[in-house]
């Protein structure tokens, strides 16, 4: 609601509406779908956005912690993106675009322990998207499918993969200049502003002085 009023405030053009949602909870997913369809007929275009990492390594992780990854890394974007489909569909949008926030970690897998769980979601996520890309194909409509594959962003990630560990998160933005939010916005902006005809599948971008 903050930032709403501040993009208001600064006189950007469109209007950011706030919506709470548990994205871990499909009840709450679908509300959220229907409140969009009541106040604004439906969805265009759907960003996946949310994702998360826990410390849960393969050989000793909790099942807690790899399940909230699924739902939120997974199942969470199967859902809107099954939701936003079927909300185009129903209002004929035949150019309509779904983009997956993904990850480097979506395309290798790095030796650190705590994110190779979270790495397997982010390969599912990629999975996903190529699946979606082929069946949108059959259905013969014009929507598109791409992923932006990011490496390190520097927002709230770290603080809550290692979320007992504040300083270790806080080093994690300070080793190297890492991407910022407004660069995936770009990155957001160049897909959806592709000509119809071109399809651009995956955007995979890493701060120049990232090693992995």
């Amino acid at each position: 609601q903050k930032l709403a009023a501040e993009c208001q405030s600064a006189g950007y053009a469109g209007t950011l509406i706030p919506y709470k949602c548990d994205l871990s909870n499909e009840e709450e997913i679908l509300s959220m779908f229907s409140a969009i369809k009541t106040l604004h007929q439906g969805v265009d275009v759907c960003i996946n956005n949310a994702g998360l990492a826990r410390p849960e390594p393969l050989l000793s992780g909790r099942t807690e912690g790899w399940r909230t990854m699924i739902d939120v890394n997974v199942m969470a974007v199967s859902i809107c993106t099954r939701e936003a489909y079927q909300s185009m569909k129903e209002r004929n949008i035949d150019d309509g675009h779904i983009i997956n926030i993904n990850s480097m970690n979506g395309h290798s897998v790095v030796p650190q322990s705590v994110v190779h769980f979270y790495s397997a979601t982010k390969y599912a996520v990629t999975a996903l998207t190529e699946g979606l890309r082929q069946e949108l194909r059959e259905a013969m409509t014009h929507i598109r499918a791409t992923c932006i594959s990011p490496g390190l962003v520097e927002t709230g990630f770290a603080f809550k993969l290692h979320d007992n560990d504040p300083e270790r998160a806080a080093a994690t933005y300070e080793s190297i200049r890492c991407l910022k939010a407004e660069d995936m916005a770009n990155a957001v902006i160049y897909v959806l502003s592709a000509p119809p005809h071109v399809q651009i599948g995956d955007i995979q971008m890493r701060p120049t002085e990232q090693i992995s």
